[in-house]
């Protein structure tokens, strides 16, 4: 079972910066690919970034739309996952998620198992 807590949302404006923090509770957070999706009002749910478990190689994924702007990290010895984003424009607006899932699950397809509350990000123009 994990736990995660999102923290780091709030209002800026355009180009401006926001850094994300997901904590996740366990011992055994490692072993655990992680995700970072958003959904905007009347839009469907989507992956933003992915990074898998080290022992998968901590491979790294992102949606095009946010390539060369948003930076996804973990830092394991805080059971942290990092969502740095730069350049924020108002298409960015969403509630962003943090989810997880067990390193035995394909790191490229499938569903995430355990999610955090969410943190609201919104861009003004």
């Amino acid at each position: 079972q994990v736990q995660l807590v999102e923290s780091g949302g709030g209002l800026v404006q355009t180009g401006d910066s926001l850094r994300l923090s997901c904590a996740a509770s366990g011992r055994t957070f490692n072993s655990y690919h992680m995700g970072w999706f958003r959904q905007a009002p009347g839009k469907q749910r989507e992956l933003v970034a992915a990074i898998s478990s080290i022992s998968s190689g901590g491979r790294i994924i992102y949606v095009d739309s946010v390539k060369g702007r948003f930076t996804i990290s973990r830092d394991n010895a805080k059971n942290t996952v990092y969502l740095q984003m730069n350049s924020l424009k108002p298409e960015d607006t969403a509630v962003y998620y943090c989810a997880a899932k067990y390193y035995t699950s394909n790191f490229y397809t499938g569903r995430y198992d355990y999610w955090g509350q969410g943190t609201q990000v919104t861009v003004s123009s």
